[in-house]
C-alpha cells in the first residue's frame, strides 16, 4: 500500500501566522497527568484558548531537561503506567473530537529506541504528527532517525542553546520544521528574566536557519511572550501550563462533570491570556 505524501501541517501554520503578522503559541502538556482521557480534554481546551500547535510530552523516569514541574507531572503519569504508546495514541482521540491543530511528540531517546525506530515513526504518521522533539539525541547521532523522519514527513525539531556556540549555525542551517531556541540556562521551569545574550542568540540562530524560529523554557506570562514575539515566530510554554494543570488536579479528577468542566475551563483561560498579541 503506497503511503499518500502530504506537506506538513506545521509549515503550512507557520505560512499562515507570517502573513497575518502572528506568532505562534505552542503549548506543552504532560500526557497521563492525571490520565489520558482528561489529557484529551486538556489538549481541545488548548485549541480552543487559541493555540496553533502543541506539544504532546511523554513521561519520562530520567528527564534531561525537565524541572521540578514536568517532573512531577511525569511522576503523576508513570504511577499509572502511561506508555510511549498511550501518549501517541492521545493525538488520534484528539482528531477524533475535532482537534485539527498540528500535534508535536516530545519524547527522550530511549522510549522510542524500545519501541524500535521505523515503528515509532511509522506510529507518529499513522496518528498524524507533523513533528517530534527527542532533547537527548545530538546532530552528530541522529541520522538514522532523521532519515526515518523525512519518510515519514515528520519534522525532526532540534533544540539549540546558548551554550551550543559553535554548533548554533551548523543545527540551525539543518534544522527541520522550526529551530527550538532555549531562552535559559539550565532545566525548563517558570523563570523571572532570559539569558543575557538572547537578542543576539535568536538573532544568530536566526541568520543560520532555513525554518522558523521558535523560543522555550521558561515563558509563563503574555508579557514575557510579547517580548520575545518581535525575535522569533513561535513561544513555546510548558512549565507554566502544566504547573496550573498541577494547581487544578482536584477539579480535573472530580467526578462531578461541573467541576471538571471548570477546571478545564480554567487551564483553557491560563493559556488564553499566555497568547501574544498581533506585530504591528
Amino acid at each position: 500500500m503506497s503511503t499518500v505524501l502530504t506537506p506538513n501541517a506545521i509549515d503550512a501554520v507557520f505560512a499562515e501566522l507570517k502573513a497575518r503578522g502572528e506568532t505562534a503559541l505552542i503549548p506543552f502538556l504532560t500526557m497521563g497527568d492525571p490520565d489520558l482521557d482528561t489529557s484529551v480534554a486538556l489538549v481541545q481546551a488548548a485549541e480552543a484558548a487559541g493555540a496553533h500547535m502543541i506539544e504532546l510530552g511523554v513521561p519520562y523516569s530520567d528527564p534531561l531537561a525537565d524541572g521540578p514541574v514536568i517532573q512531577r507531572a511525569s511522576e503523576r503519569a508513570l504511577i499509572n503506567r502511561i506508555s510511549l504508546t498511550d501518549c501517541i495514541g492521545v493525538a488520534s482521540k484528539a482528531r477524533s473530537r475535532g482537534v485539527t491543530m498540528p500535534f508535536i511528540l516530545f519524547t527522550y531517546y530511549n522510549p522510542a529506541l524500545q519501541l524500535g525506530l521505523e515503528r515509532f515513526f511509522g506510529m507518529l504518521q499513522e496518528h498524524g504528527f507533523s513533528g517530534v522533539i527527542i532533547p537527548d539525541l545530538p546532530m552528530e547521532e541522529d541520522e538514522e532517525a532523521r532519515a526515518m523522519a523525512e519518510r515519514a514527513r515528520i519534522h525532526l525539531i532540534p533544540l539549540v542553546a546558548p551554550t551550543s556556540e559553535a554548533r548554533v549555525e551548523r543545527i540551525a542551517a539543518r534544522a527541520s520544521g522550526f529551530v527550538y531556541c532555549v531562552s535559559s540556562l539550565g532545566v525548563t521551569g517558570v523563570r523571572s528574566s532570559f539569558h543575557e545574550g538572547i537578542d543576539q542568540f535568536l538573532a544568530t540562530v536566526r541568520q543560520a536557519a532555513h525554518v522558523p524560529i521558535c523560543v522555550g523554557f521558561g515563558i509563563s506570562s503574555r508579557e514575557q511572550a510579547e517580548q520575545l514575539a518581535g525575535k522569533c515566530d513561535g513561544v513555546i510554554v510548558g512549565s507554566a501550563i502544566v504547573r496550573h494543570v498541577e494547581e487544578v488536579l482536584p477539579q480535573l479528577k472530580s467526578n462531578e462533570e461541573s467541576e471538571k468542566a471548570r477546571g478545564l475551563r480554567s487551564v483553557q483561560d491560563f493559556i488564553a491570556d499566555l497568547k501574544p498579541r498581533r506585530i504591528g
